[in-house]
Parts: structure tokens; C-alpha cells; sequence
């Protein structure tokens, strides 16, 4: 059968500080500056999700782009939408919610809920110019 990728984009909003608490706070100013802004700073993130396999002859689907977008709903926005990440996100509460960090964390969450025989890449948008991927380890 062909393989195709299929993406759906999720959105969400959320606040976060880059701190590392195992070094002082000069040190967390210098390396992170405005993102080290102890009173946090939010951005409006786009969440690319890309799922990989073979068209399945009965549907003509790789996977149901609205079971998807659920699962998305389910697994990560329900947590993440208008959350301060650092606060709000036990995900977080001992993982500096950078953005690799967080492409990471919802990798790890839709993984744990697709079928093995899909593979899985995201793409999260910090702000319209930086973005990470990451397609798991």
C-alpha cells in the first residue's frame, strides 16, 4: 500500500517562564533574558501533528484527521490551552517548559495513544519564526 503523512494543526495559548532553579538568578537573567521574565510571558503557539503510514484500502485514510484533532483536544490542549506552564502544567513542574521541552512532553503523549504502525512528527511554533520539530528517539 502507499504511505502518505496527514497534519493537523492544533492552537494553543499559554504563559511560561525559562528558568533553571539549580543556578542563581544572575545567571538565569543572563542566559535567558527576557525569557527569564519572573513574571512570566505568554505566546500563541501552533502545534503541527504529522502522522506517517500506509492508506488503509477500506477508508483511504492514514488516520482519521478528526480522531486526531480529538486527541489532541484529550491528550494536550485540555492541559495547555491558556495554562501558565511552570504553574499550572505537572508536566513541568520539574521540566523547564522550553519549546523543545514541550515538543517533546506532547510527543510523548500522543505516542502513548497512536497505533505503533503510525509514526509520529510534530512541529510547534513558538512564534511565527522559531519553531522546533521533534519525531521521538
Amino acid at each position: 500500500m502507499p504511505r502518505c503523512s496527514v497534519t493537523r494543526r492544533v492552537h494553543f495559548n499559554a504563559a511560561h517562564r525559562v528558568h533553571n532553579p539549580k543556578f542563581s538568578d544572575e545567571w538565569n537573567r543572563k542566559t535567558f533574558g527576557e525569557c527569564n521574565n519572573p513574571n512570566y510571558h505568554g505566546h500563541n503557539y501552533e502545534l503541527e501533528l504529522t502522522v506517517e503510514g500506509e492508506v488503509d484500502p477500506d477508508t483511504g485514510y492514514v488516520m482519521d484527521l478528526n480522531l486526531l484533532k480529538e486527541l489532541a483536544q484529550e491528550r494536550l490542549l485540555r492541559h495547555l490551552d491558556h495554562r501558565n506552564l511552570n504553574l499550572d502544567v505537572p508536566w513541568f513542574r520539574d521540566l523547564i517548559p522550553t519549546s523543545e521541552n514541550i515538543a517533546v512532553v506532547c510527543w510523548r503523549e500522543l505516542r502513548a495513544v497512536l497505533p505503533a504502525t503510525l509514526a509520529l512528527r510534530l512541529r510547534l511554533w513558538e512564534t511565527p519564526r522559531n519553531y522546533v520539530d521533534y519525531q521521538g528517539t
